[in-house]
């Protein structure tokens, strides 16, 4: 008969003996490798340092099938060998041609210029590798994660039943409120046990959501995910500031009680991404609360207001909301990705509660572990939260939100430059810190003409590298758009970005003008 115990020294003895491939374990994580784990973070940063004192313009301007040619040579079963080379490539491949948000002509999207110590807390983050979705994966992660959660909460006035957690971006909290939204009406409905339990119930095909116009796409993706499908959202009218048409909205209202449709929500967004227009949100919240209709705020945008010293006034009625939208990443001036989903009453996260013996078993919340999981739709979840904290630590609330005032008040000093300038037509009068205009041509050109110009107008400047400028449609015609995020692009970068879409506007006609002769 065997002997256990030399079975059980067999097994406890193979470590010791296993072959290892020292080359292979030098580039691990750990205690012995802690030289050169410093060695090669130096070298990183030089290689970054060097970029950043080298950039001159946001972009190269190279097209995706130059810069793809690139790609097409590497092989990737084949490795450089070491840091330098690897960097080498890197260079070449990605940072000469990477498009860069803290140039002052990067005036596209919302993208901000990031703040030292969120960078920082990047390093660290991934240093560690916690993972934010149980407490024996993050310890003082989770404290950290939540102490921001809650602080949040007491910004946005949500109330002591309020929780919420992070995400991975505005699309992923978006989700998340409707997915709440949707549960939380078919949770009332008598004789249906739940959505966790049965599934959606026969009539869920009436639910509804209300959002205006000018609302993020996500919301549109949110509904055809949680099997809605795109038809279930009601688009309502804007007002001529570019906000939900209250009177409209409640016209839509009216109009699905008549029918027998059910609006499960109503989203305000709080700065759209067009426009950085604010919806009527004390307004909005008083309709959803008469009509027992779950509000949701998309902040991503605008939740920077959150720590505004100047403007925190125009985010009145978010306290108001059953659920917010914030993402770090854009107004707080966060690496991606940093945003968070909150909720005013916390039991409404039971609806992505799940729990698996192997990770968060029910026994753990009875004694009281707090597993972050048990809130959010993700599971492997990084340690995103670290970033804001370090920020908040070194600079404090008031210095960051005074950020985000400077490119509010850069942005009403912008607009008087297009307003006056006939060769601009403004669509809107700003809010937050975007602009959306087009160039007029001084020719008499019809509106096909016109949007071909101004379309040719940002693709002269993103080849050109002087600037980067965003498009967009407006009562479907074609416009351009600056998005400002960032505090050291003063009046006098926007004036010579005007300057040069005149300029490319004034040679496009004249191309388009030749070629019609000939």
């Amino acid at each position: 008969m065997n002997n256990p115990l030399h079975s059980y020294a067999a097994i406890t003895a193979y470590p010791s003996t296993r072959l290892q491939d020292d080359q292979a374990t030098s580039h691990l994580f750990n205690e012995k490798n802690a030289q050169a784990f410093e060695s090669l973070m130096v070298q990183g940063a030089e290689c970054i340092k060097e970029t950043l004192l080298g950039i001159h313009k946001p972009y190269t301007g190279i097209l995706p099938h130059e810069l793809k040619r690139q790609f097409d040579e590497v092989n990737l079963d084949e490795k450089l060998g070491t840091l330098n080379e690897a960097l080498d490539e890197l260079k070449a491949l990605y940072l000469k041609d990477a498009v860069y948000f803290h140039h002052p002509h990067y005036v596209a999207h919302l993208n901000c210029p990031i703040v030292i110590p969120a960078i920082l807390a990047e390093l660290i983050l991934s240093s560690i590798n916690s993972s934010l979705d149980t407490w024996d994966q993050s310890a003082g992660g989770t404290f950290i994660e939540q102490k921001l959660i809650d602080w949040t909460i007491a910004r946005a006035g949500l109330g002591a039943e309020a929780d919420g957690v992070f995400t991975s971006g505005g699309t992923q909290s978006n989700l998340m409120a409707m997915l709440l939204a949707r549960d939380h009406v078919c949770s009332h409905k008598p004789g249906h046990a739940g959505n966790k339990t049965e599934g959606l119930p026969a009539d869920f095909k009436r639910l509804r959501i209300l959002s205006s116009e000018a609302s993020h796409f996500s919301v549109q993706k949110s509904a055809a995910i949680l099997g809605l499908g795109y038809d279930a959202v009601i688009p309502v009218r804007c007002d001529a500031r570019k906000k939900m048409d209250m009177d409209d909205l409640r016209r839509v209202l009216d109009e699905c009680d008549a029918e027998g449709l059910i609006p499960m929500a109503v989203v305000a967004t709080a700065g759209t991404t067009d426009f950085g227009s604010i919806d009527p949100l004390e307004t909005i919240a008083a309709i959803c609360r008469d009509r027992n209709i779950w509000m949701h705020v998309d902040a991503a945008y605008g939740g920077g207001l959150l720590i505004s010293p100047k403007y925190r006034d125009r985010l009145a009625g978010i306290e108001q909301a059953d659920s917010v939208t914030i993402d770090y990443h854009k107004s707080f001036f966060q690496p991606v990705s940093c945003s968070a989903f909150l909720v005013r009453d916390r039991r409404e996260l039971a609806h992505v509660t799940c729990h698996a013996d192997y990770l968060n078993p029910k026994s753990q919340t009875q004694e009281g572990t707090p597993n972050l999981v048990n809130k959010s739709i993700q599971t492997t979840r990084r340690f995103d939260a670290l970033k804001l904290w370090m920020t908040l630590r070194t600079m404090g609330a008031d210095a960051l939100g005074g950020l985000f005032d400077q490119v509010i008040d850069l942005t009403r000093a912008t607009y008087p430059l297009l307003e006056r300038d006939p060769r601009f037509d403004v669509a809107h009068t700003p809010e937050l810190s975007t602009l959306v205009f087009r160039y007029i041509p001084e020719q008499a050109l019809t509106a096909e003409q016109i949007d071909a110009t101004n379309a040719a107008i940002r693709k002269a400047l993103s080849r050109s590298g002087r600037a980067i400028v965003a498009g967009t449609k407006v009562g479907g015609r074609q416009y351009l758009k600056f998005t400002l995020l960032n505090p050291m692009t003063t009046l006098d970068d926007l004036q010579g970005i005007l300057d040069a879409i005149k300029h490319e506007g004034v040679r496009y006609v004249a191309q388009q003008s030749a070629l019609a002769i000939c």
